[in-house]
Protein backbone atom coordinates (compact mmCIF):
# COMPACT_ATOMS: atom_id res chain seq x y z
CA UNK A 1 0.00 0.00 0.00
CA UNK A 2 1.02 3.72 -0.73
CA UNK A 3 -0.13 6.57 1.26
CA UNK A 4 0.87 10.27 0.80
CA UNK A 5 0.23 13.32 3.51
CA UNK A 6 -0.18 16.49 2.64
CA UNK A 7 -1.09 18.99 5.23
CA UNK A 8 0.44 19.36 8.91
CA UNK A 9 -0.94 21.79 10.73
CA UNK A 10 -0.50 21.65 14.48
CA UNK A 11 -2.90 23.54 17.12
CA UNK A 12 -1.63 24.16 20.88
CA UNK A 13 -4.80 24.87 23.16
CA UNK A 14 -7.19 25.48 20.74
CA UNK A 15 -10.97 24.94 20.82
CA UNK A 16 -13.47 24.93 17.80
CA UNK A 17 -15.72 22.76 16.10
CA UNK A 18 -14.24 21.63 13.06
CA UNK A 19 -15.10 18.87 10.51
CA UNK A 20 -12.39 16.89 9.80
CA UNK A 21 -13.34 14.63 7.19
CA UNK A 22 -10.82 13.55 5.16
CA UNK A 23 -8.40 14.54 8.11
CA UNK A 24 -6.78 12.59 10.97
CA UNK A 25 -4.96 13.21 14.56
CA UNK A 26 -1.19 12.13 14.59
CA UNK A 27 0.30 11.99 17.54
CA UNK A 28 3.96 12.01 16.70
CA UNK A 29 5.52 11.15 20.18
CA UNK A 30 5.37 9.81 23.68
CA UNK A 31 4.45 11.68 26.49
CA UNK A 32 2.73 12.33 29.28
CA UNK A 33 0.84 15.31 28.67
CA UNK A 34 -0.34 15.49 24.76
CA UNK A 35 -3.65 14.26 23.86
CA UNK A 36 -7.24 16.17 22.59
CA UNK A 37 -10.26 16.44 24.45
CA UNK A 38 -13.28 15.71 23.00
CA UNK A 39 -16.66 17.94 24.01
CA UNK A 40 -20.11 17.18 23.99
CA UNK A 41 -23.06 18.51 25.67
CA UNK A 42 -24.73 14.76 26.79
CA UNK A 43 -24.14 14.05 30.29
CA UNK A 44 -26.22 11.13 30.43
CA UNK A 45 -26.32 7.54 28.72
CA UNK A 46 -28.06 4.08 29.00
CA UNK A 47 -25.94 2.45 25.92
CA UNK A 48 -23.12 3.98 23.85
CA UNK A 49 -21.38 3.01 20.32
CA UNK A 50 -17.91 4.44 20.01
CA UNK A 51 -15.97 3.89 16.63
CA UNK A 52 -12.72 4.79 15.98
CA UNK A 53 -9.72 3.65 13.53
CA UNK A 54 -5.98 4.12 14.55
CA UNK A 55 -2.70 3.02 13.02
CA UNK A 56 0.42 2.84 15.27
CA UNK A 57 3.66 0.83 15.97
CA UNK A 58 3.87 1.04 19.28
CA UNK A 59 4.60 -2.46 21.31
CA UNK A 60 3.44 -1.63 25.11
CA UNK A 61 -0.16 -1.06 26.42
CA UNK A 62 -2.00 1.86 25.42
CA UNK A 63 -4.97 3.49 25.34
CA UNK A 64 -7.44 4.04 22.35
CA UNK A 65 -10.49 5.56 23.66
CA UNK A 66 -11.04 7.50 27.53
CA UNK A 67 -14.33 8.15 29.12
CA UNK A 68 -14.09 9.51 32.27
CA UNK A 69 -16.69 10.78 35.07
CA UNK A 70 -16.56 12.44 38.67
CA UNK A 71 -17.63 8.97 39.43
CA UNK A 72 -15.21 6.83 37.35
CA UNK A 73 -11.73 7.42 35.92
CA UNK A 74 -12.59 4.16 33.30
CA UNK A 75 -16.05 4.47 32.88
CA UNK A 76 -15.46 3.98 29.24
CA UNK A 77 -12.23 2.98 28.00
CA UNK A 78 -11.01 1.01 25.43
CA UNK A 79 -7.21 0.16 25.97
CA UNK A 80 -4.66 -2.23 24.37
CA UNK A 81 -2.74 -4.84 26.17
CA UNK A 82 0.11 -5.70 24.80
CA UNK A 83 1.57 -8.48 26.06
CA UNK A 84 -1.35 -10.57 26.42
CA UNK A 85 -2.50 -9.42 23.07
CA UNK A 86 -6.15 -8.10 24.42
CA UNK A 87 -8.52 -4.89 23.67
CA UNK A 88 -10.01 -4.40 26.72
CA UNK A 89 -13.38 -2.67 27.12
CA UNK A 90 -13.93 -1.10 30.45
CA UNK A 91 -17.27 0.33 31.89
CA UNK A 92 -17.56 1.62 35.67
CA UNK A 93 -15.53 -0.85 37.08
CA UNK A 94 -16.10 -4.04 35.23
CA UNK A 95 -13.19 -5.35 32.44
CA UNK A 96 -13.88 -7.55 29.43
CA UNK A 97 -10.67 -8.91 27.54
CA UNK A 98 -11.21 -9.78 24.20
CA UNK A 99 -8.18 -12.16 23.16
CA UNK A 100 -6.23 -12.81 19.86
CA UNK A 101 -7.07 -9.69 18.07
CA UNK A 102 -5.05 -9.44 14.61
CA UNK A 103 -3.62 -5.73 16.21
CA UNK A 104 -0.74 -5.75 13.75
CA UNK A 105 1.47 -2.94 13.79
CA UNK A 106 1.93 -0.30 11.43
CA UNK A 107 -1.66 -0.96 9.74
CA UNK A 108 -4.90 0.65 10.16
CA UNK A 109 -7.55 -1.13 12.39
CA UNK A 110 -11.36 -0.10 12.35
CA UNK A 111 -12.95 -1.04 16.24
CA UNK A 112 -16.08 -0.50 17.55
CA UNK A 113 -17.25 -0.58 21.49
CA UNK A 114 -21.00 -1.17 22.07
CA UNK A 115 -22.76 -1.11 25.30
CA UNK A 116 -26.07 -1.23 26.75
CA UNK A 117 -27.71 -0.24 30.23
CA UNK A 118 -30.84 -2.86 29.64
CA UNK A 119 -28.71 -6.01 29.34
CA UNK A 120 -25.57 -5.32 30.45
CA UNK A 121 -24.04 -6.37 27.50
CA UNK A 122 -20.64 -5.29 25.74
CA UNK A 123 -19.80 -6.39 21.88
CA UNK A 124 -16.76 -5.22 20.53
CA UNK A 125 -16.17 -4.81 16.44
CA UNK A 126 -12.58 -5.51 15.13
CA UNK A 127 -11.94 -4.57 11.27
CA UNK A 128 -15.29 -5.65 10.44
CA UNK A 129 -15.87 -8.46 12.31
CA UNK A 130 -18.11 -8.52 15.86
CA UNK A 131 -16.84 -10.76 18.33
CA UNK A 132 -18.38 -11.92 21.53
CA UNK A 133 -20.99 -10.20 23.59
CA UNK A 134 -20.28 -10.12 26.80
CA UNK A 135 -21.76 -9.13 30.08
CA UNK A 136 -19.62 -6.91 32.01
CA UNK A 137 -19.83 -6.00 35.63
CA UNK A 138 -21.80 -3.35 36.68
CA UNK A 139 -22.99 -2.69 32.91
CA UNK A 140 -26.65 -2.74 33.87
CA UNK A 141 -26.42 0.93 35.70
CA UNK A 142 -26.77 4.25 33.32
CA UNK A 143 -23.72 6.63 33.00
CA UNK A 144 -24.66 10.01 34.44
CA UNK A 145 -22.61 13.19 34.90
CA UNK A 146 -20.29 15.39 32.92
CA UNK A 147 -17.97 13.50 31.08
CA UNK A 148 -14.35 13.88 29.80
CA UNK A 149 -13.02 12.28 26.98
CA UNK A 150 -9.49 11.77 25.91
CA UNK A 151 -7.98 10.59 22.67
CA UNK A 152 -4.33 10.12 22.96
CA UNK A 153 -3.98 9.37 26.94
CA UNK A 154 -5.56 7.19 29.32
CA UNK A 155 -7.15 8.98 32.93
CA UNK A 156 -6.21 8.20 36.23
CA UNK A 157 -7.86 10.57 37.36
CA UNK A 158 -10.76 12.64 36.16
CA UNK A 159 -9.40 15.08 33.24
CA UNK A 160 -5.41 13.77 34.14
CA UNK A 161 -3.01 11.32 35.65
CA UNK A 162 -1.62 10.55 32.54
CA UNK A 163 1.09 7.90 32.32
CA UNK A 164 3.14 8.15 29.35
CA UNK A 165 3.49 4.31 29.41
CA UNK A 166 -0.06 4.23 28.86
CA UNK A 167 -0.07 6.78 25.60
CA UNK A 168 -1.19 6.41 22.36
CA UNK A 169 1.55 7.45 19.45
CA UNK A 170 0.53 7.05 15.94
CA UNK A 171 -2.59 7.94 14.00
CA UNK A 172 -6.34 8.21 14.84
CA UNK A 173 -9.09 9.67 12.34
CA UNK A 174 -12.96 8.92 12.11
CA UNK A 175 -13.91 8.84 15.24
CA UNK A 176 -17.89 8.56 16.39
CA UNK A 177 -20.05 7.60 19.92
CA UNK A 178 -23.77 7.54 19.34
CA UNK A 179 -26.04 7.20 22.66
CA UNK A 180 -27.14 4.07 21.50
CA UNK A 181 -26.33 0.97 19.99
CA UNK A 182 -25.59 0.90 16.44
CA UNK A 183 -27.15 -1.46 14.41
CA UNK A 184 -24.64 -4.15 12.82
CA UNK A 185 -25.82 -3.38 9.21
CA UNK A 186 -24.31 0.39 10.58
CA UNK A 187 -21.30 -0.58 11.75
CA UNK A 188 -20.66 -2.65 8.51
CA UNK A 189 -21.08 0.34 7.01
CA UNK A 190 -19.03 2.37 9.16
CA UNK A 191 -15.67 -0.42 8.94
CA UNK A 192 -16.57 -0.17 5.10
CA UNK A 193 -16.06 3.02 5.11
CA UNK A 194 -19.57 3.76 3.29
CA UNK A 195 -21.81 6.29 4.24
CA UNK A 196 -23.47 5.54 7.48
CA UNK A 197 -25.32 7.46 10.79
CA UNK A 198 -22.54 9.71 11.83
CA UNK A 199 -22.37 9.76 15.94
CA UNK A 200 -25.12 12.03 17.73
CA UNK A 201 -22.27 12.40 20.83
CA UNK A 202 -19.11 12.76 18.73
CA UNK A 203 -19.43 13.47 15.17
CA UNK A 204 -15.97 13.46 13.46
CA UNK A 205 -17.51 15.75 10.65
CA UNK A 206 -18.60 18.45 13.33
CA UNK A 207 -16.52 17.86 16.27
CA UNK A 208 -15.88 19.96 19.23
CA UNK A 209 -12.03 19.46 20.68
CA UNK A 210 -9.42 21.05 22.42
CA UNK A 211 -5.86 19.46 21.03
CA UNK A 212 -3.15 20.24 24.08
CA UNK A 213 0.39 19.94 23.04
CA UNK A 214 2.09 18.52 20.10
CA UNK A 215 -1.14 16.98 18.32
CA UNK A 216 -0.96 17.55 14.44
CA UNK A 217 -4.14 17.53 12.12
CA UNK A 218 -3.23 15.72 8.81
CA UNK A 219 -4.85 15.02 5.52
CA UNK A 220 -5.52 11.45 6.10
CA UNK A 221 -3.84 8.71 4.47
CA UNK A 222 -5.51 7.25 1.06
CA UNK A 223 -5.07 4.82 -0.98
CA UNK A 224 -3.44 6.32 -4.28
CA UNK A 225 -4.59 4.74 -7.59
Amino acid sequence: MKFSVCLVILISNAAAIQDLSGKMFTFPQQTNSAHVRLRTSKNSFSALTVCHRSFTDLNRDHSLFSLALPSSNNEFLVFYTHDLNEMRPHVKTGRLEYKGVDYKPNQWHSICTTWESSTGLVQLWFNGQPLSRKYISGGQAAMSGSPIIILGQEQDTYGGGFDIKQSFMGMMTDVHMWDYVLSSCEIQKYMSELSFTPGNVLNWAALDFQINGRVLIENKQMHCQ
